[in-house]
């Protein structure tokens, strides 16, 4: 299985990620929300919800806005490690993050 994450900051500036199985799998479910968590404690995110509560999709979306797209347009092992992380933890082969519109689609 091949899992591809695509992370977009406007129509016309979408980063793709692709992964084997294989380099995925290295990493628990586990292990990449707990990596997801520390990258949002350490980049000091933010999410103003109503409930109180902050679900994983939040902190997807608030990590990925708040190292910017520049991160991204690298293609660094960060950008490449976001990518893996989010595949694991939502379990999904095809996610798109809609950081503009601050939404997940799959």
């Amino acid at each position: 299985m091949t899992y591809h994450i695509i992370v977009s900051f406007a129509k016309d500036r979408a980063y793709e990620f692709k992964s084997a199985s294989g380099e995925v799998s290295v990493t628990t479910q586990e292990e990449a929300r707990r990596w997801l968590d520390k990258e949002f404690a350490d980049l000091k995110c933010e999410i103003t919800s109503p409930t109180g509560k902050i679900l994983i999709i939040d902190k997807l979306l608030a990590v990925a806005r708040t190292v910017g797209e520049s991160r991204f347009s690298q293609e660094n092992e960060w950008a490449r490690q976001y990518a893996r992380n989010v595949a694991l933890t939502l379990g999904r082969d095809l996610v798109r993050v809609d950081v503009e519109h601050m939404r997940l689609g799959y």
